[in-house]
């Protein structure tokens, strides 16, 4: 069996048969090898079977959130000028009207129903052929489409599948939306290389995955999925008893939530650091020491290294710096972007990550958040990671996001969002706090208090949104 969905199952022999019905279709529409195809789908296994189609086409495929506006879209629509939209009943006049004409427009079920009975053999595809395309989130400046090879997917794939020691024996819990690296290539990727199976849910419920423990053995999912479990009463020791391992990625996990999760659950969870550019890059080991707050050791084949981002000199062990990658993981480019592409790379090859991070004594690699958040305060560098980890310790506060405000007599002043865990939250007493464990440059000079942190549909909290909520603030010049 590959797949569940709502009582409904397919085995590898149907999909594969269905793939290949699919991908005749695709290829009477005009979806040739190295056109592109956009999909703004619901999670189905229906999309999930569109995919494969495509790649067994020879196409390119490029997911897209159904969260995206109009405005969004017509962008892509403009830079990746694909041949062909499947989409939601909803938004066919949508990408009618963007596509001007020249884009064929359809939907799943409209796909489906006009399924004959000729299937369509792989098109060879080389492992430098691009095989998708997503577009990075454009936290600054317009979203850049990041192309992913045959090659990459396949590398990645071959590395975790040995790393977290998958098998057929295995049936994944699949609760992660489909247009992103985690659950498209991460997720079905690690099922589809071993012979394992899964059961598709469409969304994260705590009580619904609490339900198919009983018969799965892994969990992979965001950091919001385990405080979720974590306030489940549900979810014991008993239940979780039959589970192999949980995955944790695409955010930062807070040590409070991975010691509490041991303790409730037995289990230890597995954290690892990717990027869309890249797949996975590293992984706390499967056997060995799972470390709270790190994301672990480089995968294997994957060269990692920490530099001085200015001028590109590697730093020694335990020195905060730029992450650089290199490995056949690492994406082709940005798409017709050769330009933002050749700023991106080092002269010998390696991809600058923009996470800020250090390499342990013993290889474990540690980040402190990216290049762009840090904050300079007086001349000095604060990495947010460090003053976040301290509060999120406290049982006064749920989760803490520090990001750097406009400051006239330090340039910048470290803030400090979160979210309280008590209605009687004192700001002075947790400042107090802080400046017995932080220098005091690291202290925040204001805390809000919001009721929930804003986040992206894959749990990342958007730390942009939260600089422009607070950037009219006024700090007297100290």
């Amino acid at each position: 069996m590959l797949v569940e969905e709502d009582g409904r199952a397919w085995t590898y022999a149907a999909i594969e048969a269905l793939s290949a019905r699919l991908a005749a279709r695709l290829a009477a529409l005009g979806v040739g090898p190295g056109e592109r195809l956009l999909a703004q789908t619901d999670k189905s296994v229906e999309a999930l079977v569109l995919y494969f189609a495509c790649l067994r086409a020879g196409a390119i495929y490029l997911p897209l959130n159904v969260d995206y506006t109009e405005t969004e879209l017509a962008y892509f629509v403009a830079d990746a000028q694909p041949v062909l939209a499947v989409c939601r009943e909803q938004s066919v006049s949508l990408f009618e009207r963007i596509g001007q004409g020249t884009l064929v427009v359809t939907t799943l079920d409209r796909l489906y129903a006009d399924l004959g009975d000729a299937q369509l053999p792989p098109v060879p595809r080389r492992a430098d052929d691009v095989a998708a395309i997503l577009y990075t989130s454009g936290t600054t400046g317009k979203p850049k489409g990041a192309m992913l090879t045959h090659g990459n997917l396949a590398s990645n794939g071959d590395a975790l599948i040995a790393l977290w020691r998958f098998t057929p024996a295995d049936r994944l819990i699949h609760a992660l939306p489909i247009f992103h690296v985690h659950g498209l290539f991460v997720a079905v990727h690690c099922v589809v290389f071993s012979g394992a199976s899964m059961v598709f849910l469409g969304k994260f419920e705590s009580g619904a995955a609490v339900k198919q423990m009983a018969t799965a053995t892994v969990l992979m999912g965001v950091p919001t999925f385990y405080t979720r479990l974590l306030s489940d009463p549900g979810f014991t020791r008993d239940a979780a008893a039959g589970m192999r391992l949980f995955i944790a990625g695409s955010a930062p996990l807070s040590a409070d939530t991975h010691r509490a999760f041991e303790e409730r659950s037995g289990h230890r969870v597995l954290e690892r650091y990717g990027m869309t550019e890249t797949g996975m890059l590293t992984s706390n080991p499967y056997e060995g020491e799972r470390r709270a707050g790190s994301v672990g050791l480089p995968l294997p084949g994957v060269a990692l290294r920490v530099a001085e981002f200015e001028t590109a000199r590697e730093l020694p062990q335990g020195e905060v710096g730029i992450v650089e990658v290199k490995g056949p993981n690492v994406f082709a480019g940005y798409w017709r972007n050769p330009e933002k592409t050749a700023s991106e790379f080092r002269a010998d090859g390696y991809f600058i990550t923009g996470d800020m991070g250090l390499i342990e004594p013993d290889g474990y690699v540690r980040l402190v958040g990216r290049e762009k958040d840090l904050i300079i305060t007086g001349g000095l560098n604060v990495y947010p990671a460090e003053v976040e980890a301290v509060l999120d310790d406290r049982d006064d506060v749920a989760e803490a996001a520090v990001i750097g405000l406009p400051h006239p007599d330090l340039g910048e002043a470290v803030v400090a969002v979160l979210q309280s865990t008590t209605p009687d939250f004192d700001r002075r007493v947790v400042r107090a706090d802080l400046r017995r464990q932080l220098a005091g440059f690291k202290v925040p000079k204001e805390i809000f208090v919001i009721d929930a942190l804003p986040r992206n549909t894959m749990g990342k909290i958007q730390k942009k949104l939260l600089r422009e909520q607070f950037a009219q603030f006024f700090f007297e010049e100290s």
